[in-house]
């Protein structure tokens, strides 16, 4: 990790609550984690919003989640940053909700024909479809 990737990290750690971490990096159960952590710091260094914005966004959306009966355990913590994600994206105007249900959409239909155990990918026709 490049020392501006590490500081972004850093930066992200302390200012955004509940970050699963182990010492100064943060820590991820699967890839698709990393990946949303990746684009998030990515969106930020940009300029797309500031870690206050996002943690507002993010905390907005566990509580959501908590009221819809989510038990809190940590397990969830990054399937509510990626919803905080998409959101935050489509209040900046980068995306709109049509969009984002497509390529929901799309990643089902990957993911159904994709063996268990296997990378999902996209293929062109899953966007259009």
């Amino acid at each position: 990790m490049s020392d501006a990737n590490l500081d972004a990290v850093r930066q992200a750690l302390d200012a955004v609550p509940g970050i699963p971490h182990d010492g100064e990096e943060p820590v991820f159960r699967e890839p698709w984690e990393a990946q949303s952590f990746a684009l998030t710091l990515s969106l930020f260094e940009q300029g797309l919003f500031s870690w206050e914005e996002w943690t507002a966004t993010l905390v907005a959306e566990i509580e959501r989640a908590q009221q819809a009966g989510d038990p809190d355990t940590g397990e969830t913590y990054y399937h509510h940053w990626l919803a905080a994600l998409e959101r935050i994206v489509a209040e900046k105007g980068v995306t709109d909700d049509a969009t984002l249900g497509q390529y929901h959409a799309a990643w089902r239909r990957a993911a159904d024909r994709t063996p268990h155990g296997q990378p999902i990918l996209l293929d062109p026709g899953d966007i259009e479809a």
